[in-house]
């Protein structure tokens, strides 16, 4: 660990000398000016239109309007058994002994079978803490009101009706994500859609296809790690320090992201379990804590809260009152930002869930379907009503025609986390210190799940040496400089390319291997069942 460290202050030192000896010119800018035109390229390439509407929102959405018609709305029927799985209520048949009538459910021949359950990391818990780490970020403070200021209320309509349907691709993926996971002679896993993509279908006869898949994904999968799982939280959580503290230097931001490096770059050495450890203490705390805040504010103006539902409803289908003008502009905001906080559909997910230890991979598919649930139609909820709440009050217009989420209040200009934390200090004493601390909290539990996830992708492509792994997190730990230096509006125009990039390739290994999840279901019921 003292030599990784040591490589991690040598890397960023320079990156410090030269904020600081070019103070003067900007060096935040210089950043920003080289990043915007990465920026430019990957949005034009990844949002092609078709009918003037990005054609991976429609992929995202019919594919899991179908995957929710298929399974018979598991989002629905299997919320109970999620929890209870989460929970440990089903843990028992995790530990029948091998060859046992439970065991061989799916018609294994007895005697025979490999005894999963001891094969994985983490606990069911902890693969739901460190997902959910991953979504639930800054896309759950700043996201919301980007949609908010883009869309108007009636984004925050679509962008539940998202995250329902999300659930169940949720659901798919992650059970794949078990289902061809790697497990070496250490224990150590390797899971995620570099593996199903390339194992699943080459089992369905499609071995070529599998395998330039699977090196897409991977390589989307690491983008997305420097992108939304990085720069993207470095970026809101460096506004709303400077905003505390007022600190207009133009370096600011780069020494903002050089500390929030070295943290990170502590904490990701550890691997997956020290991740975990991590996460399900934090995650916990602060999604409770930012809750409470919300429900404070919600329940001290209770009186508002139909006001702001009936206006949810309303300006979902008839956006008379927002900038991007039409029905069809107020449903795509909503998506988009649905799908960047709870990432279904992207993948990123089941590289967490395949290290849950069991031996049968649905379980894990639907502790998963509770991840978009919880990111999307709770907590995103919450933080648009806790907006539109505060502005009744008239404090700014909806709809940016610049497209990059500003907002004018008594003068001044807000973005991102900067709204938020605007309409919390109208009701709460302090607040802006309480949302300083839950932004970085969230964005550094976002960043060392992403870091994980990246990982796994890098290992993939270059393999599992030390030198390997170094590099990768070396690199991370840059984007969190970068994140911390550019503009808003260029970082998350590259997160949402680099997320969403990775929905191609992933939902390929969906449809092919769909059949697969509905055995292992089958096989995960039954189990219940007998163990009864």
């Amino acid at each position: 660990m003292k030599k990784y460290l040591l490589s991690l202050f040598s890397f960023l030192i320079p990156i410090i000398t030269f904020a600081q000896e070019t103070e003067d010119v900007g060096f935040d800018q210089k950043i920003d000016q080289a990043f915007q035109p990465v920026s430019d390229f990957f949005t034009q390439v990844i949002f092609f239109e078709i009918g003037g509407i990005p054609f991976v929102l429609i992929l995202l959405v019919v594919s899991a309007a179908f995957f929710t018609l298929v399974f018979g709305f598991p989002n629905i029927r299997f919320f109970g058994k999620a929890i209870n799985t989460v929970r440990g209520k089903y843990d028992e048949i995790d530990h029948h002994e091998v060859g046992d009538t439970a065991a061989a459910v799916d018609g294994d021949i007895r005697d025979t079978i490999r005894d999963e359950s001891k094969e994985g990391e983490v606990s069911h818990f902890q693969a739901l803490a460190t997902a959910v780490s991953g979504t639930v970020g800054n896309g759950n403070i700043a996201g919301v009101a980007l949609v908010i200021a883009l869309g108007g209320p009636g984004a925050t309509f679509w962008m539940i009706v998202c995250g329902l349907l999300g659930m169940s691709t949720k659901f798919v993926e992650c059970t794949l994500g078990v289902q061809y996971r790697d497990v070496d002679e250490n224990g150590t896993v390797y899971g995620g859609p570099m593996y199903y993509l390339s194992k699943g279908l080459k089992e369905k006869g499609f071995a070529m296809l599998g395998k330039i898949t699977a090196v897409l994904f991977a390589i989307f999968c690491i983008g997305g790690s420097f992108g939304g799982g990085n720069a993207a939280q470095s970026n809101q959580a460096t506004i709303v320090i400077k905003e505390l503290f007022d600190w207009e230097s133009t370096g600011a931001g780069t020494l903002v992201g050089v500390v929030l490096a070295i943290l990170v770059g502590i904490i990701i050495i550890g691997g997956i379990k020290r991740i975990a450890s991590v996460t399900e203490k934090i995650v916990p705390f602060m999604a409770v804590l930012y809750v409470v805040c919300c429900l404070y504010i919600i329940g001290s103006n209770f009186s508002l809260v139909d006001d702001a539902f009936s206006l949810i409803f309303a300006e979902a289908f008839k956006p008379t009152a927002i900038g991007v003008g039409s029905l069809i502009g107020v449903l795509l905001v909503g998506f988009q930002r649905a799908a960047f906080s709870n990432e279904a559909g992207a993948g990123s997910a089941s590289i967490a869930h395949s290290a849950v230890r069991t031996k049968y991979s649905a379980s894990e598919g639907l502790v998963a379907l509770l991840e978009p649930f919880i990111d999307t139609v709770v907590i995103c909820t919450m933080t648009a009503l806790v907006i539109i709440i505060f502005n009744f009050g008239g404090f700014f217009e909806y709809g940016d025609a610049t497209g990059a989420g500003v907002v004018i209040i008594d003068g001044a200009t807000y973005e991102g986390a900067g709204i938020t934390s605007k309409a919390f200090a109208e009701y709460i004493p302090y607040s802006k210190i309480f949302l300083t601390i839950a932004v970085v909290l969230f964005a550094v539990s976002t960043m060392i799940s992403w870091s994980y996830y990246g990982l796994q992708s890098w290992k993939y492509l270059f393999g599992r040496g030390k030198r390997a792994d170094l590099i990768y997190k070396l690199l991370f730990c840059t984007f969190v400089v970068i994140g911390a230096a550019a503009s808003m509006d260029s970082i998350w125009a590259f997160s949402d390319a680099m997320i969403f990039a990775m929905v191609f390739p992933n939902m390929i290994g969906l449809y092919f291997l769909f059949p697969v999840v509905k055995k292992q279901l089958r096989r995960y019921l039954d189990a219940i069942k007998l163990a009864r």
